[in-house]
C-alpha cells in the first residue's frame, strides 16, 4: 500500500475548545507554527461560535488572522450556523464545516435544535456557501452512538450523508462523537458511501474513548476513506457528549501510517516538540501511544536525557 492520505489536525479547535485553562490568541498561533514545521497542511483552525458556549473559541477572528499562509497549507473552521458563517467568511475563509447530529436528542443538547430544523440550517448554509464559491465539509456526529440514544443504525447515517450530499455538499466527515465505535460500524458506513458518491471527499472523525480509534480509522482506510481528523497529543472532547475522551492523537495516525508505507507527510519527530508545547499551554499530559513510544526509544538511544 502507498496511496497518501490527508491528516487534518484538528486540535486548535476541537482540541482546545474544553480546556479548563484559557488559552489565549498567541499560544494556540505558535501551535500551529509547531504543527506547520512538522509538515502538517490541513488544519481546523478554529470555530466561530457564541463565546458564551464555547470560551475558547472567543479570539477566532484573531487567530485565523494571526495563521501564517502560503499554496501548500489548507485552513477550515467550523460554524454552527448562518451567522458563524459570516463571520468566518467575512474574516476571509472559505472551507467551512458544519455539524449535524444523527442523533435528534444530540442535536437538541449540543446545538439547541431538532434534526429538521438542524437539517434545514444545514441546507440554506449549504446554498450560501455554493453561491459564494466555499466549500462545506459537514460532520455528521454521533454516526456509530448517541450518548442519549443509544447505538445508531447505519441506514440513518447513509441517509443523512446522502441529503447533505445531494444538497451540495462537497465533502462528508463521519464522526464517531463518542468514541463508542468499532471497526465493523465504520466498515459498514463508510464503504457503500465511497463507492455510491465517488465524487464526494470522505472524512473520518474518531474519539478513542473505548481504545478503538486507529482500529477504526483503518478499518475507514480499507473502507476507501484518505481523509482523517486527529488532534496532537490525543487532544480533545466534545463538551455535550458526556464521557467522551480526546481525538486519536495525530501522532498515532502518523505512526500507522507511514509505518505501513502510506505516505503523510508529517515526522513524528517535529510532533514531539508540538506535543511538549501542548503539554505546556494546557497543564497536561498528553501523547498517544507512539509519541510515547518515539520517546522511549529517543531515550533508549540516549538523544533525550
Amino acid at each position: 500500500m502507498n496511496d497518501g492520505v490527508i491528516i487534518n489536525e484538528v486540535g486548535l479547535r476541537d482540541g482546545l475548545q474544553n480546556q479548563p485553562r484559557l488559552i489565549n490568541t498567541e499560544q494556540k498561533l505558535q501551535l500551529a507554527d509547531k504543527l506547520i514545521a512538522a509538515g502538517i497542511k490541513h488544519i481546523e483552525a478554529t470555530s466561530f461560535v457564541n463565546p458564551k458556549a464555547v470560551p475558547q473559541m472567543a479570539d477566532a477572528g484573531a487567530v485565523v488572522a494571526g495563521l501564517p499562509h502560503s499554496a501548500e497549507l489548507n485552513y477550515s473552521v467550523l460554524v454552527p450556523n448562518m451567522k458563524g458563517y459570516q463571520r468566518a467568511v467575512a474574516s476571509g475563509m472559505k472551507n467551512i464545516g458544519l455539524v449535524i447530529a444523527v442523533s435528534d436528542t444530540f442535536n437538541q443538547k449540543n446545538i439547541r435544535m431538532t434534526l429538521d430544523t438542524a437539517r434545514e440550517m444545514c441546507f440554506e448554509v449549504i446554498n450560501q456557501a455554493k453561491q459564494d464559491g466555499n466549500t462545506i465539509r459537514v460532520y455528521l456526529s454521533t454516526a456509530c452512538f448517541c450518548p442519549y440514544e443509544g447505538e445508531i443504525k447505519v441506514d440513518r447515517v447513509h441517509q443523512l450523508a446522502s441529503q447533505m450530499i445531494n444538497h451540495g455538499a462537497t465533502e462528508i466527515s463521519i464522526a464517531d462523537t463518542t468514541g463508542s465505535g468499532v471497526p465493523n460500524q465504520i466498515d459498514a458506513i463508510c464503504r457503500p458511501l465511497v463507492e455510491q458518491f465517488k465524487d464526494v471527499i470522505f472524512n473520518l472523525h474518531v474519539h478513542d474513548t473505548a481504545g478503538q480509534a486507529t482500529a477504526m480509522v483503518w478499518a475507514g482506510y480499507l473502507a476507501g476513506i484518505r481523509s482523517f481528523d486527529a488532534s496532537i497529543g490525543g487532544l480533545g472532547g466534545c463538551p455535550f457528549s458526556p464521557g467522551a475522551s480526546g481525538n486519536v492523537a495525530t501522532e498515532d495516525l502518523v505512526y500507522l501510517f507511514e509505518k505501513s508505507n502510506i505516505n503523510t507527510g508529517i515526522s513524528l519527530a517535529g510532533l514531539s516538540s508540538a506535543v511538549r508545547y501542548a503539554e505546556e499551554i494546557t497543564g497536561q499530559k498528553l501523547g498517544g501511544k507512539a509519541m510515547h513510544w518515539y520517546w522511549s526509544q529517543q531515550k533508549r538511544l540516549n538523544l533525550v536525557k
